[in-house]
């Protein structure tokens, strides 16, 4: 299977999860290609002055592998600086949100699975 750029979905969500601003999300593969096991695989974008708010993960987890930018991650107790080549993981149960702190696009990709 193969899919080409002009294939994939692409969503522009406002206030992701109570957020600042908005949010891309392009879908590369969803849970009916990955048999349900993922219930996202995208490539994520999140310009200069916008951030995607505090959510929890129940049932899955979710993985980010920053491309570019620089962002603040926040695991729900700390906050922690990001930038291209840092891996994040939001385990089962608890959360996460994601600020681009830099002055171009912070970009990454998004992983979760289910349990």
């Amino acid at each position: 299977m193969i899919t080409t750029a002009s294939e994939h979905q692409v969503d522009k969500v406002e206030q992701m999860a109570g957020g600042k601003g908005h949010v891309i999300i392009e879908h590369l593969l969803g849970e009916k290609e990955l048999d349900g096991k993922c219930g996202l695989y995208a490539k994520v974008t999140i310009e200069p002055n916008c951030t995607l708010g505090f959510h929890e993960h129940h049932g899955e987890t979710e993985t980010y592998y920053i491309l570019s930018g620089e962002g603040s991650y926040n695991d729900g107790e700390k906050s922690y600086p990001v930038k291209a080549g840092d891996v994040t993981f939001c385990p089962d149960g608890t959360g996460h949100a994601l600020d681009n702190t830099g002055d171009t696009d912070l970009v990454f990709m998004a992983l979760i699975i289910m349990k």
